[in-house]
């Protein structure tokens, strides 16, 4: 006759320990390898320079060129565009002064890259468009 089988309901957990003992073997080993990441904080005593306001380049929808200094809150002028490519430079000369391009809402997309085109290629640097949000 046959005995009839009872169920095992223990865990044998011997192979587990044995497992994690070798993980942290293994993570012993390999964390003095590892070497951390070096992080640059700023030093204390460095100076800490004051933003520049940029030049502003208005493009009217009559295709008008407008130059504005914000820094010295002066009006707008209105200029030709070899006139503006020389006061833009001589502004740069002096400090490095960014400079803006702002258009109407109804002024061609075309007019606005062919300044910003203008711009660059007569060696004036930091040239960015401006955006102003939607008005609420």
């Amino acid at each position: 006759m046959r005995r009839p089988r009872k169920s095992i309901n223990q865990i044998n957990v011997v192979p587990y320990i044995d497992v994690m003992l070798v993980l942290l073997v293994i993570f012993m080993v390999t964390a003095p390898l590892v070497s951390p990441g070096e992080i640059e904080l700023p030093s204390v005593g460095s100076k800490l320079t004051t933003p520049v306001q940029p030049l502003e380049v208005t493009l009217r929808n009559d295709n008008s060129l407008w130059l504005r200094d914000q820094a010295a809150n002066t009006p707008a002028a209105r200029v030709t565009r070899d006139e503006l490519v020389a006061r833009v430079l001589a502004r740069q000369a002096r400090q490095e002064q960014p400079v803006v391009i702002a258009a109407d809402k109804s002024a061609r997309y075309e007019d606005v890259l062919s300044v910003l085109d203008l711009l660059q290629r007569n060696g004036v640097k930091k040239v960015g468009l401006l955006a102003r949000p939607p008005a609420t």
